[in-house]
């Protein structure tokens, strides 16, 4: 081995990621703490850490010696985080939503992702931000955003402005929907679901929910993780329809391969074993706080790639698109509940 193909093999070994790998990581158990504290605790900490990976990047700077991590762990250490996402949700959780709850959770993603596409091309935001922000809306906040992510490849100032619109907009849904929820004299089944159908992030579903009483939260719960298991269909169909981009522009794009994110059936696969029961209890908690705190580490990596100068440059169109697809499902997903009650 030559002496200049030695260093580009130390270069790229696991030696180069772990600076940038370990600062993410540190950035995440930060969060972690963070969340702790009163006030800061209605922010989950995949916000935290995206936010605080942002301040990092714009007031410090990331050093150069950690960029091949930050990639890492936006890229490997987020796959295994959607991964283990799958051992939180089960088949009988679904079952328990009911048909009639399933189809209306089904219809509200549907009808929002394809409204906030049609208001992101009125509005001319860039088609992957557009995407972003259908898929944090309609899905599963800032975990659906990086997800999708896989898929469109935009930038990292599209991702940190997405996560951003899921999180302030979920944010408003956790504080007024409970009020709403009181001057309609909504039920504990239907106020349930209607948390569950709309609200962007699980943390934000469970606080609103669970302020009408135990059983709204309960059913707000499952309702939403019933949504997020729409993320692999969504996400493999992102995948299928820029595959076929793909092919119909020819040239070098024939031979490109297919952005379908085949981590995704890793996330299938984790729900099907959840539905077996063979996972003990006990673990429960422990592989959701695994998961969480990879996903917060992918998150924190890709403030640390966040300048916020580009983000600036975006404007206020996308925060429109975030408004528009928040006021679109908290509206269409109350007007079924209302009209099958």
């Amino acid at each position: 081995m030559t002496q200049a193909a030695s260093r580009q093999w130390v270069n790229s070994g696991p030696g180069s990621v772990l600076p940038g790998l370990l600062l993410a990581a540190l950035i995440a158990a930060l969060a972690f703490g963070l969340r702790h504290i009163p006030g800061i605790g209605v922010l989950s900490p995949l916000i935290l850490a995206i936010l605080i990976g942002m301040a990092f990047h714009n007031l410090i700077g990331t050093p150069a010696i950690a960029r091949p991590g930050t990639s890492f762990s936006v890229k490997r250490v987020l796959r295994a985080g959607i991964i283990l996402l799958g051992l939180q949700l089960t088949a009988q959780q679904v079952i328990a939503v009911g048909g009639i709850g399933g189809a209306l959770i089904v219809a509200t993603l549907l009808a929002t992702f394809a409204f906030t596409t049609w208001l992101g091309r009125m509005l001319r935001v860039e088609a992957g931000l557009t995407q972003l922000i259908a898929a944090g809306s309609s899905i599963c906040g800032a975990s659906a955003v990086i997800a999708t992510n896989t898929v469109t490849r935009a930038r990292d100032e599209d991702v940190a402005y997405a996560v951003a619109c899921v999180t302030i907009f979920g944010s408003l849904s956790m504080v007024l929907m409970p009020l709403v929820g009181g001057l309609l004299d909504m039920g504990p089944h239907a106020f349930g679901l209607w948390t569950g159908a709309s609200i962007h992030e699980i943390a934000q579903v469970v606080a609103a929910a669970y302020a009408r009483g135990q059983e709204a939260g309960e059913f707000g719960t499952i309702a939403k993780l019933t949504r997020v298991m729409m993320l692999a269909p969504m996400v493999l169909g992102l995948g299928v329809l820029a595959s076929r981009r793909l092919r119909r522009d020819g040239g070098e794009a024939d031979r490109a391969v297919p952005p379908v994110p085949w981590f995704v059936l890793g996330f299938v696969a984790m729900v099907g074993l959840a539905s077996t029961g063979w996972v003990p209890e006990a673990t429960v908690h422990v592989t959701t706080d695994i998961t969480q705190f990879l996903l917060a580490t992918a998150l924190a990596a890709m403030g640390l790639e966040t300048d916020m100068r580009k983000l600036a440059e975006e404007g206020l169109r996308p925060a429109l698109l975030g408004a528009g697809a928040w006021v679109f499902i908290s509206l269409f997903s109350l007007a079924l509940i209302l009209f099958l009650a």
